[in-house]
């Protein structure tokens, strides 16, 4: 395929003291070939890892402004282009600093830009931390509400997927019904209209994104056993069972509530393209122990296409030097982001 297109994917690179803007320097080289990858961040920063990282990797740096006068111009395969989103303070790895809180957050704004000019076709995010952009004086929870909000989507869902491995028979993917809340608040954010709306969107992108003709869905029960007919809670009954039987109405292939604790088994799995869990640990913890490393975080409902890392910001081993973080997940994140864009088409 001509390079004028492939996929261009703009790379966020995350936390700069973690291993973020390593593993996207080298997974951008990697893959330079399969889509058009485009670095955002520091670009001396950058430039100066991706010397160390090997030195024939080649970085071409663009200001903002040189970006929204002219649009993002043809690199050819021997170089990545790095948007420059510089950094305020020097970067010590595996040492937070606040001072580069500001700079993170606006390497978010800038790919949602460049999305939205056309410049770029999706967004792939690195992990950041979210401690250091609330220390910068920026209320932040996280990549995904900051996109919906930024983006004026009133819901999206967090989805992790990953592809058949050594412990699983079949690709796996599942999305979830709450996000990052406390356990205690979980019940009471399972509600009928967001609950509906959460297997609306999954059964949307997974047709249009992902090219999935007919969607099958499986939900978990909030409860231990779905509730037990009640006798250990009653959201199986008051709310989930009703919402699936109006997902049902509305044509979305869907069924349970099913125990959580016995969901996961192929012989259920291989009939499912998504399960929706109730809640973070629920469901990723699964997915996680089957997949770390090789999966994907995926945002439904965006009116963009993002994916993103299935892991945090490693400080620990960026503070051990580079050539130690493992590249597998961007490398999954960047592929499944350039299979979306191409669905979509």
């Amino acid at each position: 395929m001509p390079e004028s297109r492939l996929p261009v994917i703009a790379l966020t690179v995350g936390e700069p003291a973690g291993i973020g803007p390593e593993i996207s320097i080298r997974a951008a080289w990697a893959l330079r070939h399969e889509v058009r990858p485009v670095l955002v961040g520091d670009a001396a920063y950058l430039a100066m890892l991706a010397n160390e990282i090997d030195p024939e990797i080649k970085l071409m740096g663009v200001s903002i402004e040189a970006l929204r006068n002219y649009g993002l111009s043809a690199t050819g395969q021997d170089r990545v282009t790095v948007i420059d989103c510089p950094l305020n303070a020097h970067v010590i790895a595996g040492e937070l600093d606040p001072r580069n809180g500001r700079a993170v957050l606006q390497t978010l704004d800038v790919a949602i830009e460049s999305v939205n000019q056309g410049w770029c076709d999706a967004i792939v995010t690195a992990p950041l931390q979210k401690s250091t952009i609330n220390d910068a004086g920026v209320k932040f929870s996280g990549h995904t509400e900051y996109l919906a909000e930024k983006t004026h989507t009133p819901q999206v869902v967090m989805m992790l997927a990953c592809e058949a491995n050594a412990h699983l028979a079949q690709p796996l993917r599942v999305a979830l019904a709450t996000t990052h809340l406390p356990l205690k608040d979980v019940p009471a954010a399972i509600v009928f209209d967001d609950l509906l709306r959460t297997l609306q969107i999954i059964d949307a992108d997974l047709k249009q994104k992902m090219g999935i003709a007919q969607p099958r869905i499986l939900v978990t029960g909030l409860n231990p056993h779905a509730g037990e007919n009640g006798y250990l809670g009653r959201e199986e009954i008051d709310v989930i069972s009703p919402v699936i039987a109006e997902a049902k109405r509305l044509g979305i292939e869907v069924s349970g509530p099913y125990p959580a604790d016995t969901l996961f088994q192929p012989k259920y799995l291989e009939r499912a393209d998504c399960v929706l869990a109730m809640y973070h640990d629920q469901g990723l913890s699964v997915l996680k122990h089957a997949s770390f490393g090789l999966g994907v975080n995926i945002t439904l409902g965006l009116p963009l296409i993002r994916t993103s890392v299935d892991h945090g910001t490693a400080l620990d081993l960026a503070a051990q030097g580079l050539g130690y973080a493992d590249i597998s997940s961007m490398l999954v994140a960047i592929r499944v982001a350039a299979n979306m864009v191409k669905n979509k088409q």
